[in-house]
């Protein structure tokens, strides 16, 4: 049942569309029974890896072991362990809860064919020589700060996808103290071991359900975006993907001490020791108690403790392994939205309380030049300093790493598209801030989720113009406008979508 606008935490896995027939397909594991709607063949809560649980809680993600006879997929698999959103947040973002073992599943959504034989789709629209039609396919790795969210949200159904030629894939992965904890004798990051298993999962069992081995584009927003960002600088991420869509993600890791600071303070608050044994002795809900405890006031634009990728075990950092070339090879689309931090300001009533004291502090943290403060001032005329603070730390965290991965790459002849989300909801004082652009990608600004965020006042040709744009890029690996040159061209999507070259140039200029 999807979320409503005032409650956008009530969302269930229970009720799904009465399919209009099963349908089958083959793969490693055995025989999946899904799902046709409308059109569209949908297998839900596919297991890509075993369940991290029991022996292999904290472990490296292993392969599943399989099934015998035909395997439910008609309905979302198991969620990872977490807990909804709250301090105002829940009124926008949804959560969903569906309970499990297998965490460690996708969802799949196809275009429906004549008939599925070996793990091969055969399809009506062959080509002259009688060869099966093969799909590009899009993976999305959700969001929620490594320590919520889920494939099963409504907001990531991916039906439009399927509607318009591409096989779209949705994972799950560990988040929070299962997927991110820093224990001295566990791997490290492993929600990112996880997604890219998914990947590798997906590359080898895609055409069973018509998608092409050789056209996969890996997508994701906010901490999604950030585990593709780690992925492709991972020495073992070659060969993951062929294009990759980063939405709104930090392309930072911390050094392991900084980013083993939460796992050191839930170790405290349990009085259980910081390594396998110790986590591994409690259960997974009370770690998710925990977790809430030892972060309560957190937000990723004013700081405290928080759940982070951290360098090490062969992780570089991100941002500087793919300024020096990781990934050339892979045509990246990057962009954020125009006001990214008004999401953690607004719903929670923190832009009111943002004082003289917090803006002298940010400044001095991230050594904030005069010049620059003065230039944002100038271009604000009116604003208040949690509105400004909000202007400065989106820039700080998203659009500037932005600029300089594509200016670094444009350097090497690599491809890069950027865009800017600009459209300004109504609703709580959002405007364009973080998570905006999901309606507008799944084209579906009619669902009570999209609502939850946009106030339903969002035109269809943003959706139209947006959702084109990455059905494009992933079936031709171009999303229709000016790649990344000097000039500096940023598709912004707005009432009126356009190419603008340079904006706010002045403000990206001062931080330099």
């Amino acid at each position: 049942m999807a979320s409503r606008p005032d409650d956008a935490a009530a969302v269930r896995a229970d009720e799904i569309d009465e399919p209009d027939e099963a349908v089958v397909a083959r793969v490693g594991g055995g025989m999946l029974r899904g799902s046709r709607v409308d059109g569209i063949d949908r297998f839900l809560g596919v297991p890509y890896a075993a369940a991290p649980f029991g022996p292999l809680r904290f472990a490296r993600p292993e392969p599943h072991l399989g099934w015998t006879g035909g395997r439910d997929a008609t309905r979302p698999g198991a969620t990872a362990p977490q807990a909804p959103y709250g301090g105002g947040l829940e009124q926008v973002l949804p959560s969903i809860e569906v309970p499990g073992d297998e965490i460690l599943n996708l969802n799949v959504w196809a275009p429906s064919t004549e008939a599925r034989v070996d793990g091969t789709t055969l399809d009506e629209v062959g080509d002259p020589s009688g060869a099966p039609t093969l799909r590009p396919v899009l993976v999305w790795v959700h969001g929620g700060a490594l320590s919520r969210g889920a494939n099963s949200l409504d907001s990531y159904d991916g039906s439009t996808f399927a509607r318009d030629g591409v096989v779209f894939v949705s994972i799950n992965y560990r988040v929070g103290s299962e997927g991110f904890s820093v224990l001295e004798d566990a791997p490290l990051n492993l929600g990112l071991l996880d997604v890219m298993a998914a990947l590798r999962w997906v590359r080898s069992e895609i055409a069973a359900f018509g998608g092409d081995p050789g056209r996969i584009t890996v997508a994701g927003q906010s901490a999604g975006a950030s585990l593709i960002a780690a992925a492709l600088a991972h020495p073992d991420g070659a060969g993951l993907a062929d294009r990759a869509i980063l939405q709104s993600g930090p392309l930072a890791a911390r050094p392991r001490d900084r980013a083993a600071r939460i796992t050191r303070l839930i170790a405290k608050d349990l009085g259980v020791a910081a390594d396998r044994e110790g986590f591994a002795s409690v259960a997974p809900a009370e770690l998710v108690a925990a977790q809430l405890r030892v972060t309560a006031g957190t937000t990723p634009v004013t700081g405290g403790p928080g759940f982070a990728l951290a360098a090490g075990e062969g992780l570089p950092d991100p941002e500087v392994a793919l300024g020096a070339g990781a990934a050339d090879a892979i045509p990246v689309l990057i962009g954020s939205t125009r006001e990214e931090a008004r999401l953690w300001l607004e719903p929670t009533g923190l832009t009111s309380r943002i004082s003289a004291l917090h803006l002298a502090a940010a400044r001095l943290s991230f050594k904030i030049r005069g010049a620059t403060m003065r230039v944002y001032r100038r271009n604000r005329p009116g604003a208040s300093r949690g509105e400004l603070f909000g202007a400065l730390a989106t820039d700080l965290l998203l659009r500037l790493p932005i600029n300089r991965l594509a200016d670094a790459r444009l350097g090497r002849g690599a491809e890069t598209w950027v865009y800017e989300f600009g459209w300004s909801s109504p609703r709580l004082g959002l405007g364009a801030a973080h998570c905006m652009e999901l309606p507008a990608v799944f084209d579906r600004l009619d669902a009570d989720d999209a609502v939850a965020l946009t106030g339903g006042a969002a035109p269809a040709s943003l959706a139209g113009e947006m959702h084109g744009a990455w059905v494009a890029f992933a079936t031709h690996g171009d999303p229709g406008w000016e790649r990344w040159t000097a000039d500096r061209p940023v598709r912004t999507f707005d009432v009126q979508t356009r190419t603008v070259l340079a904006p706010r140039e002045d403000e990206r200029a001062s931080w330099e």
